[in-house]
């Protein structure tokens, strides 16, 4: 929240130091939706999509497995001495744990994963955007994602999503 009050700080100041002195010209566009129109975007997503299908289909066997071990405990716990109780109690509480910690990995090395495979695709729009900011005059591009602006005066500013979407093709 900060960030955003800082960045909306920081553009009033510059918009009224500017303003006395030129006219400017900004973009906006929506930065996901941008991301999201590029080709390659779809690779990325179809490659993440069979990624998570691999850990929940583990995520599932293994679960599969320790309520299989749990039932067994279930129906034998009265039978049991109570050292056997013990040992299988123990052995299902550690099974426990490491499900806890694999779902606990897949969850972080997916996001890992993705940041990944979609950093060239941003480094290749950051760089599309500076292309386009310097040819096209603006002072800044804005990314209206997050609602951090909540007015953006189209007099002052072009919206430049298609523009985008059309030079990645």
């Amino acid at each position: 929240m900060k960030r955003i009050a800082s960045l909306l700080l920081f553009i009033s100041v510059f918009l009224g130091c500017y303003a006395q002195e030129n006219t400017f010209r900004f973009g906006y566009l929506s930065y996901d939706e941008v991301l999201q129109a590029m080709p390659d975007y779809t690779m990325v997503q179809q490659k993440m999509d069979t990624m998570r299908q691999q850990f929940q289909a583990e995520t599932l066997r293994v679960e599969d497995e320790f309520n299989m071990k749990y039932e067994e405990f279930l129906d034998g716990q009265r039978d049991f001495p109570k050292t056997i109780l013990q040992k299988r109690q123990s052995e299902l509480q550690e099974m426990m744990e490491r499900n806890i910690q694999f779902k606990d990995e897949s969850k972080k090395e997916l996001e890992q994963t993705e940041k990944l495979l979609l950093a060239p695709l941003k480094i290749r729009l950051i760089e599309l955007l500076g292309k386009i900011g310097r040819e096209r005059g603006y002072a800044f591009i804005i990314d209206t994602d997050k609602t951090a602006l909540p007015f953006i005066n189209p007099a002052m500013g072009e919206d430049i999503n298609q523009l985008v979407k059309d030079a990645l093709k």
